[in-house]
């Protein structure tokens, strides 16, 4: 009980600095816990930087931000090796992803190149430079924004980056309502002062132990099994979701029980962020272009009835 109180305290933090934007939140508290590392989609000026950084304070996290542009080097982001007269040695230099929160603002504009840079880091937790690997502090996590395909300036992430981001967000235009509350709060001084730290990296981590101990059942992991699968065979899919995104399926229906207050998953806690999890991870045919293949193997693939 105590960490799902915790877990609340931080979404109270963070809706501080974020205004009307509470499924977003808990979205992306749901794939910290899961270990996971988040994308946010959505035009420019929407609040996606400032939701990631009211996260870190509210986590109690080193933060490290990158505004990728095109001249942004591997180097940056991974570190470099730089020889010391004093010593005759070479000697690592670490780059920007060593933090435990690392925040790629409008990661779209950056050269393939640089983007592939990550790809380490976001899956086992270290960079290799000059052959040696160089672990990165734990926990860690990427929150990453782009912007819409098309923009000026962008480029499409590869398929394997996007493979490896737990859940991909956008957060929209605010309601009136809430942008005259936003209006009111920036009046009143800058809104990430305001959001208190809650934990920290010890903390976090014993809420993504208590996460991970929710129970699925066999009849639910074979649920997940058969949707993920479904993406695979569908006519308008020409790749299907990897097993990447299975256990990221899993991993965020144990957090979503987990934050219902729940130690075992249901199947609504699986198909109510099925389309967060997978969808960026598929690559449509034309047809799938115009059509909706997430929703219709959410509607073909029958749930199992527990107990």
């Amino acid at each position: 009980m105590e960490e799902r109180m915790v877990c609340a305290q931080v979404v109270t933090e963070v809706k501080k600095a974020v205004v009307g934007k509470d499924e977003v939140v808990v979205r992306l508290l749901l794939a910290i816990l899961a270990r996971g590392h988040v994308l946010l989609e959505d035009i420019p000026g929407v609040g996606k930087t400032t939701l990631a950084l009211a996260f870190s304070r509210a986590l109690g996290l080193t933060c490290r931000r990158v505004q990728f542009t095109p001249d942004v080097m591997p180097s940056d982001l991974t570190g470099f090796s730089i020889y010391n007269k004093a010593t005759g040695q070479m000697e690592y230099q670490p780059g920007a992803v060593l933090c435990n929160l690392f925040l790629a603002d409008e990661l779209n504009r950056a050269t393939s190149r640089t983007q592939s840079a990550l790809l380490e880091a976001m899956e086992e937790g270290q960079v290799t430079v000059d052959g040696v690997s160089h672990p990165i502090p734990q926990p860690f996590l990427v929150i990453a924004t782009q912007n819409p395909a098309g923009a000026a300036g962008t480029q499409l992430l590869p398929d394997s980056q996007l493979d490896r981001f737990t859940l991909r967000l956008s957060m929209g235009y605010p309601t009136p309502q809430d942008e005259l509350e936003l209006l009111r709060r920036r009046g009143a001084g800058p809104v990430l002062d305001r959001v208190e730290q809650v934990t920290d990296g010890a903390g976090l981590e014993r809420l993504r132990r208590a996460a991970e101990g929710v129970h699925i059942s066999e009849e639910v992991l074979e649920y997940i099994v058969r949707l993920v699968g479904a993406t695979r065979t569908h006519s308008a899919v020409a790749q299907g979701g990897s097993p990447r995104a299975t256990l990221a399926v899993a991993a965020v229906s144990r957090a979503a029980a987990f934050l219902q207050g729940r130690d075992y998953v249901l199947p609504e806690d699986v198909s109510q962020f099925f389309r967060d999890t997978v969808a960026h991870r598929l690559i449509l045919t034309d047809a799938g272009e115009t059509g909706d293949p997430v929703g219709d193997v959410l509607k073909s693939v029958r749930p199992p009835r527990l107990g």
